[in-house]
């Protein structure tokens, strides 16, 4: 009989019992022996974590109740992300999970809108959106099913326990025959002439061997980064970020259903609800501002009682060159790091361990780890440029940092977005890949970038008959808003928290 394939996962968190459920569900014991290693001195990165409408697939796959997920992690729902001060101070937008207009209007609806609002301002773009104004009411209820029903526009993302979702995953692992071993690991051993990987030792003398090894390990990157010394493409000229301070504060009375993100003279400040807490933390360049400046900065903006000290995180943004290299991938902070502007750490998770299971098992390593590779370099890089877009398109003058910003020089891919469609309202959004046309016109008109003329299929139109029409479907909206309940009313509803602190 054959024996099982060896798949040893370093580091639990989230990306580790994500991965772990994953594997698990998709192969018997017989087939793939998952052993996933850990330390309970080591803690997790986890702050409170922000999610996007993506993690929804997983779940569902892996065989999650989401109303039971949600109890048990606390969790709230999120409709997008309010972003405050970032074109400007007093400026604010909303980066919403949902369309502008509806299925017949298309992507359209904005150089509709353009033409209409050329000679005077009639609507605001953000009233052509149902999840917008969802957000603005917060107010929510699940999208109806059918695409032909304004309901039908939006989706939605969790804001969660980050450690209680790990927990949740691990408690579904391993009834799925995951072995966990509770340890730390003092040395890694490779087979001399391949240099793959060949085992790990950990501190108590236990050496644990495998054919694969998926690294976990969070910023220390033990197995890509220190064993493999995979090449780290720093992106830091960029994102130029490059701390965090996060601190706890005691529930909100009004829960929002989005996150929060404020920029600040030296960063920006999240605000992220949950059902029991509230996350908060503040995304600083330590060039531009010292740590007690920031700490400072952050706990006289914050709301509530703090509920325990401030922690400080480094991090440098990039990604390693390689996320699979010989017989290892790194997954989630292991492999690289953006900051969670656009709360894309668990979707990076996600897509990797997607796409590894996808091409496993692995008949032909290095074609696809190649392949592997490419994907998720991708993702990084269009990720990447969407972040940059937040910083690069302001019209701020008050501090270093947003003149640095407006300045520096952008990657080729950006810059021709951003020339697209300053010229005439084009965007060219990817057919694979996690931001849509929704998410890039609003960032690119929400930072105050506007085309500079209508767009010649649209020009012909009747502005006058645009105008009724555009009208007609927000008062449509306002109407449908004002039926939905809150999203306080929602959560006691639909999953009431079971996990207290």
């Amino acid at each position: 009989m054959n024996k099982p394939y060896q798949l040893v996962i370093v580091g639990g968190g989230t990306a580790g019992w994500m991965f772990a459920t994953a594997a698990s569900h998709l192969y018997s014991a017989k087939q793939l022996q998952i052993i996933l290693i850990e330390s309970e001195q080591i803690g997790s990165v986890g702050v409170g974590e922000a999610t996007l409408p993506q993690l929804q697939e997983f779940n569902k796959f892996v065989g999650i109740d989401e109303q039971d997920m949600m109890q048990k992690t606390n969790a709230t729902v999120k409709l997008g992300i309010k972003f405050d001060d970032w074109g400007s101070i007093g400026n604010s937008y909303v980066h919403p999970f949902g369309q502008y207009g509806n299925k017949a209007k298309g992507n359209n609806i904005y150089q509709q809108w353009a033409l209409a609002n050329q000679d005077s301002a009639f609507l605001s773009l953000p009233q052509l959106s149902y999840a917008i104004q969802l957000c603005l009411n917060n107010k929510f209820e699940l999208p109806a099913q059918d695409p032909n029903q304004i309901k039908s526009t939006y989706s939605y993302a969790y804001h969660f326990d980050a450690t209680l979702y790990a927990q949740y995953l691990r408690s579904i692992s391993e009834q799925f025959g995951v072995t966990r071993i509770e340890g730390m690991i003092q040395t890694v051993s490779n087979h001399v002439q391949s240099g793959d990987i060949k085992s790990v030792t950990l501190k108590d003398g236990q050496v644990i061997s495998g054919d694969f090894f998926i690294d976990c390990s969070g910023f220390r990157s033990l197995l890509l980064g220190d064993n493999l010394q995979t090449e780290f493409e720093d992106w830091s000229k960029w994102l130029i970020c490059d701390r965090a301070i996060a601190a706890p504060t005691e529930k909100l009375k009004t829960i929002p259903n989005y996150t929060l993100s404020t920029a600040k003279e030296a960063g920006w400040q999240w605000k992220i609800p949950l059902q029991h807490r509230t996350g908060n933390g503040y995304v600083y360049c330590s060039d531009m501002i010292n740590e007690q400046a920031a700490m400072d900065s952050l706990l006289t903006n914050i709301e509530g009682k703090p509920l325990s000290d401030p922690k400080v995180l480094k991090f440098k943004a990039g990604r390693y060159a390689k996320t699979w290299n010989k017989n290892c991938v790194g997954i989630g902070l292991a492999s690289g790091f953006l900051e969670p502007l656009e709360s894309t750490s668990i979707y990076l998770i996600q897509t990797a361990i997607t796409s590894f299971l996808r091409l496993f098992p692995l008949n032909n390593k290095e074609v696809i780890a190649n392949e592997f590779n490419r994907n998720i370099d991708n993702e990084y890089d269009r990720i990447r440029d969407f972040l940059i877009l937040h910083y690069h398109q302001n019209q701020r003058n008050d501090s270093e940092l947003w003149r640095y910003c407006q300045n520096m020089s952008v990657p080729d891919s950006l810059k021709e977005k951003m020339t697209l469609f300053e010229q005439r309202g084009y965007i060219d959004t990817y057919k694979y890949g996690l931001f849509n046309h929704g998410s890039w016109l609003s960032v690119l008109h929400g930072q105050g970038l506007r085309p500079k003329e209508i767009d010649p299929f649209t020009r012909g139109m009747s502005a006058l008959e645009i105008q009724k029409q555009l009208e007609e479907f927000a008062a449509e909206i306002e109407e449908s808003v004002y039926k939905v309940p809150r999203h306080n009313i929602f959560l006691q509803n639909y999953c009431p928290a079971k996990v207290k602190e």
